[in-house]
């Protein structure tokens, strides 16, 4: 990918947000230059973008799960082509989409750069869709705090950024914390634990090959998207065939429109507001916004969906986020 005269950025690793599993915006190292320009604050725009990542996530449990809809290969190529279709409008019709002018886009940049990227963010996506259909919507949170000790021990293993004491201690921290939560786990399912481990290695690796492919470039979550999601969405719909077959299609009947739409339309709106939450909010501030939105969540899905969780995974994920926090203040290095 690279030739031997090249040199990769330093890694500047950030905690991706537990949306970023879903249709959300590729994470960059940092808002373009062109990002829109808003007077909102981060006290105004934080709430607006916990409420929309809650909301994208319960609402996709709700699909799999009580209206039985268990396509989530179909649900992805869906909310990519919508985004797709989206990212388009608001290109033409808007300035939120000004930063595709600093991109240079050629069939070079394309098959070296978004390709590659492309395919580990459909694989992203699929796998931790899946994983909803397994594992209860507390206990996938509680594993996506590993996803930082993913892209770590990648960058030691391809000797992009060298190992040192206070980073091997976050991993340990956050280590140790995910595997008690997955000790406590009431309702352990190993094929679901599987489906979300490998979710987590796809966005880990993709998230250091932006950093090593388009270390050049500053794309704003929504530029971002406007790039990967017709080659994700594409790249879905060729899955589907070997995957869910026409079954989904089916069954559309059984959800009707105003759900399929809906569903899609809260999931794009979270990637305008992470345009906006970019611009207002440091990196530690993003961090914390993340680590109080997932503990908002684990407690909603207990109340809504009546999953169970037990002292020891509290104790567990509390060690896990604690790493977080560390991470992000030690700036990732």
């Amino acid at each position: 990918m690279m030739s031997s005269s090249e040199k990769p950025a330093e890694l500047e690793l950030r905690v991706p947000s537990s949306d970023e599993v879903l249709p959300s915006p590729v994470s960059t190292p940092a808002p373009s230059s062109s990002a829109p320009r808003t007077r909102l604050t981060a006290t105004a725009i934080i709430p607006v973008w916990i409420v929309l990542s809650s909301s994208v996530i319960i609402y996709n449990n709700y699909l799999y799960n009580t209206l039985a809809f268990p396509y989530p290969v179909f649900t992805v190529t869906w909310h990519l082509a919508f985004a797709a279709i989206g990212t388009r409008v608001l290109k033409r019709t808007t300035h939120l989409l000004d930063g595709t002018k600093d991109v240079r886009m050629d069939r070079r940049m394309f098959v070296r750069s978004i390709l590659p990227i492309g395919v580990l963010f459909s694989a992203s996506l699929i796998f931790s869709n899946t994983a909803y259909l397994y594992l209860s919507v507390s206990y996938i949170q509680m594993l996506k705090a590993f996803t930082p000790v993913a892209i770590l021990l990648i960058s030691w293993s391809f000797r992009l950024q060298d190992p040192n004491k206070k980073l091997a201690l976050i991993v340990l921290m956050i280590s140790t914390g995910v595997a008690l939560a997955s000790h406590g786990e009431l309702r352990f399912h190993l094929g679901g634990f599987l489906v979300q481990a490998g979710a987590v290695v796809f966005e880990a690796s993709r998230l250091v090959l932006i950093q090593i492919l388009l270390h050049n470039l500053k794309m704003d979550p929504l530029v971002s998207l406007h790039y990967y999601a017709p080659v994700c969405a594409t790249i879905n719909l060729a899955v589907i065939p070997f995957t869910e077959g026409l079954a989904p299609f089916r069954a559309l009947a059984s959800i009707g429109p105003f759900v399929l739409i809906t569903n899609a339309a809260v999931a794009f709106c979270l990637n305008v507001a992470a345009v906006f939450l970019v611009g207002v909010g440091s990196g530690l501030v993003l961090t914390l916004a993340g680590v109080f939105k997932d503990i908002l969540l684990i407690s909603g899905s207990v109340l809504l969906f009546g999953n169970q969780i037990t002292p020891l995974q509290v104790f567990g994920y509390s060690i896990a986020l604690a790493g977080l926090v560390m991470f992000k203040t030690s700036g990732g290095k």
